[in-house]
């Protein structure tokens, strides 16, 4: 039965069917042959999306629209700018920057990449930057909008895995902050073999300028990440909080959002978040359908009877959580993998919370890896290149990133053993 349900997704998925669609009609016909009740459909559904957790998802994605729509993500370059923009080929670091301080407000990648590149592209064009080089930075730096909390997809995995959010989001700094520093290093060595050009010099009042007028951005990470760690309230209601925040920044101290780009937005959140809790259902029963077949159970018991060293099958897992993430979008990648990887880890005395920060950088390099690259098509809309390109310009980024994370993979277990 596993074999049909195998045979239908890959079918569905290879034809264009959506993910989610593809999901549902690959288990639904797997349940049918099985002679499982169908009622179990619609428990299963109802019981995935039934979680308080879930109610910051969309809460993020909202605050995320909102400041990129608006004057924040403006600034907010602007401000990194006065920090780095001296150096020779400071604009690349600009943009790393950039994209990390945008990550602990959208918890988004497309969304960091798109405030990011919308921002930069002009100038980087004008300064003589390589179009095609700077534009996989910027998708490359999105990346990071997944790993800095606030993040979309640990939330989804602390519901899968039923483990803290706020953990999750704590151990989730080190890996961000490590994904920048790569991205910056080689962002740097690029610059000067291509002898880039230096910025504005630094002055003490440009910095200082440009951090009041991005001080009101800025405090967003410190409301939602200060308020979580204090426990002052919960991830989901902090989700709330900051979009209060983001709507009384853009609509009365910006100014830069009238009440109709704030209906637009919200009709577009809202049609992202649909997509993404009509998967999370949808994987729901698929999830319930392998547990049920003990298919988890039965991975992890071939796995181990390869090796039992967590180095050798932390490597299988990482190469598998790529080539997901080549193929599936992050949010779906995620729901499919961790009841099927999180049992085999567990068994090898991985934390969970280690594994989390695992496969959310793993298949946060999925939005840089054609065909499934969300980050590359947003880069390829926002500078109006070619996506062949962007895609052989991305390939000094996305091995530095594969660091990153055997870094993320490995450095832990060292420290640990």
């Amino acid at each position: 039965m596993m074999l049909l349900l195998f045979i239908s997704f890959v079918v569905l998925m290879l034809i264009g069917v959506p993910i989610a669609f593809t999901i549902g009609a690959s288990t639904l016909a797997t349940l049918v042959v099985q002679g499982t009740p169908l009622a179990v459909v619609p428990q299963q559904m109802f019981q995935g999306i039934n979680t308080f957790a879930l109610v910051a998802v969309p809460m993020f994605i909202l605050t995320g629209d909102l400041m990129a729509q608006g004057a924040v993500s403006r600034k907010l370059v602007d401000f990194a700018d006065s920090l780095f923009g001296f150096l020779k080929g400071g604009l690349s670091l600009v943009s790393v920057l950039a994209g990390m301080f945008f990550a602990a407000i959208s918890g988004s990648g497309a969304a960091t990449t798109a405030a990011v590149g919308s921002s930069l592209v002009p100038e980087l064009k004008r300064k003589g930057y390589d179009p095609a080089s700077a534009a996989s930075l910027i998708a490359a730096s999105g990346t990071i909008g997944v790993v800095i909390p606030p993040s979309v997809p640990m939330i989804i995995y602390a519901v899968i895995a039923q483990e803290s959010v706020s953990d999750l989001f704590l151990a989730g700094f080190l890996p961000g902050l490590a994904m920048g520093l790569g991205l910056g290093a080689i962002a740097l060595v690029q610059a000067h073999r291509r002898q880039y050009p230096h910025g504005s010099p630094l002055s003490l009042a440009t910095i200082w300028r440009t951090l009041r007028a991005a001080s009101w951005g800025l405090m967003t990470p410190v409301i939602i990440l200060g308020g979580i760690f204090s426990g002052v309230f919960t991830p989901s209601e902090a989700a709330v909080v900051a979009v209060v925040y983001a709507l009384l920044v853009s609509l009365f101290v910006y100014r830069d959002l009238t009440y109709r780009d704030v209906y637009a937005v919200m009709i577009r959140s809202a049609i992202t978040t649909s997509v993404i809790m009509l998967v999370i259902a949808t994987s729901a029963v698929l999830s319930w359908t392998l547990s049920s077949a003990q298919v988890p159970a039965q991975i992890a018991q071939s796995v181990l009877s390869l090796s039992t060293d967590p180095y050798v099958i932390l490597l299988l897992v990482v190469a598998v959580i790529l080539l997901t993430g080549v193929f599936i979008e992050t949010a779906s990648a995620l729901i499919i993998l961790t009841p099927v990887l999180l049992p085999l880890v567990t068994q090898l005395g991985i934390d969970p919370v280690h594994f989390g920060l695992i496969i959310v950088v793993g298949l946060a390099i999925g939005m840089i890896t054609p065909p499934v690259a969300i980050n590359l098509y947003v880069a390829s809309s926002v500078t109006q290149l070619p996506l062949e390109r962007i895609t052989r310009a991305i390939l000094p980024y996305l091995l530095g990133l594969i660091g990153v994370l055997l870094l993320v993979v490995y450095v832990p277990l060292w420290l640990s053993s």
